[in-house]
């Protein structure tokens, strides 16, 4: 089952340092920056750069540097989003953020970033990792993540939900509508197509 409605996916592209900016910050979901998520001849020496290690036992670092080519490594993701929100309640004019990890992850960075000021022409983001989406169901205003499927049980009310290609950047989630409205009990059978 295909949705015929509004695409209002976001659309992602390799990054690259905008010369306009004075400061360049990567944040990346995982350990490393991965190779796709930069463009063509840009390297990671071109960004300050955090990443996340998922383990406890991090190396300690000096105080931060905050210039090209230095790298940080948090613990967890909600470890390096509270220090993203305290870096750039300080940043002043010029910073250019970049984000790559998985959707969630990049929206939950746009956040942050739209709070302290930013404004989308100030960011940038790749998507690199699984496809699986946040999904806002419309009718209990419930969260469910990591949905893969065409058609998914909202995690707070049970509806069956179809996943819609209709992305919010406010609520940073896809929307999920009842499937099943109008006959209660009719459900086509779910398709992966998010994996």
């Amino acid at each position: 089952m295909s949705d015929q409605g509004i695409k209002s996916r976001p659309k992602y592209q390799p990054i690259a340092p905008d010369p306009a900016g004075r400061h360049h910050l990567l944040v990346v979901e995982g350990a490393e920056v991965p190779p796709d998520a930069l463009a063509q001849g840009v390297g990671a020496s071109a960004f300050e750069v955090w990443t996340v290690a998922r383990r406890s036992a991090v190396p300690g670092a000096p105080v931060m540097e905050e210039a090209a080519g230095a790298v940080r490594v948090f613990r967890a993701v909600p470890h390096l989003l509270a220090a993203l929100e305290e870096r750039l309640g300080r940043e002043r004019m010029g910073l250019r953020l970049y984000g790559a990890g998985t959707e969630p992850f990049l929206w939950d960075v746009f956040g942050i970033a739209q709070t302290a000021g930013l404004g989308r022409q100030e960011t940038a983001f790749a998507h690199v990792g699984p496809k699986a989406r946040r999904i806002f169901c419309v009718h209990c205003r419930t969260v469910t993540e990591k949905v893969t499927a065409s058609i998914v049980t909202c995690s707070g009310c049970g509806a069956s939900l179809f996943v819609r290609d209709h992305f919010s950047r406010r609520l940073a989630a896809f929307m999920g509508v009842q499937i099943d409205a109008e006959v209660p009990g009719e459900v086509p059978d779910p398709e992966e197509l998010y994996s």
